[in-house]
Formats: C-alpha cells, structure tokens, sequence
C-alpha cells in the first residue's frame, strides 16, 4: 500500500467463492459462485454474474488455501463491469478473532510470495 491509500488493510487479489444472499428476514433469495478482485481484514471486492442488491445480507465461504472461512457481510456499493459482470464490495460483518487471523494469515503469506 502506498502512503496516498485510505484504504485501512491492504488488499490481496482474487480467491473464488461462493456466497448466499439473504433477505431481511433471513430468507435465502440468491446462491451463486464469485470470485474476488481483492480481499482485506475488512472486506472483499466480489465479481459476480448477477447483481446484488445493497439490502441483502450475503454470507460467503472462502477457500483460503486449505482452510475454508465463512463469513457475513454487507453490500456497500455495486456496479456493472465492461464485460457485463458485476462487481460488489462487501464490508465484513462482525468477524470473530478467528477469521480476523486466517485473513491475516493468508495475506501474510501471499505477501511472502509476491516479494
């Protein structure tokens, strides 16, 4: 990350997916299969085939290596890409210390690779 970035974790690039969106009464109205465009400690950025709405509830399992991780997370901004996907960033919802570390984990060790 340079110094001009406000982002507050680094982002780490695409890892695929899948993810369920759920209503506000927990009912599922979506399934699909993603695949991220970058993933911090705070969030991820989804590319999918179908767009999901902002007022979903989306809970995805993300294979990190050999460790798989779900995690719930909410909507924050979504658009269409030049080849017709869509991309939606996700902010993670209350991730247990757990999940915080696998992340941190798995960005610490592509970080070792990509030097």
């Amino acid at each position: 990350m340079t110094s001009e970035d406000k982002r507050k974790h680094q982002r780490i690039p695409s890892l695929n997916l899948s993810y369920i969106c759920l209503d506000e009464n927990n009912n599922i109205v979506k399934e699909g299969m993603g695949r991220t465009l970058n993933i911090s400690e705070s969030g991820i950025l989804l590319e999918t085939q179908f767009a999901i709405e902002l007022e979903y509830l989306v809970i995805m399992t993300i294979a990190l290596q050999e460790d798989l991780l779900e995690i719930k997370g909410k909507p924050i901004h979504a658009k269409s890409n030049k080849e017709g996907k869509f991309e939606i960033g996700i902010e993670f919802l209350e991730p247990d210390q757990d999940s915080i570390q696998l992340l941190k984990n798995f960005i610490a060790k592509y970080d070792s690779y990509s030097l």
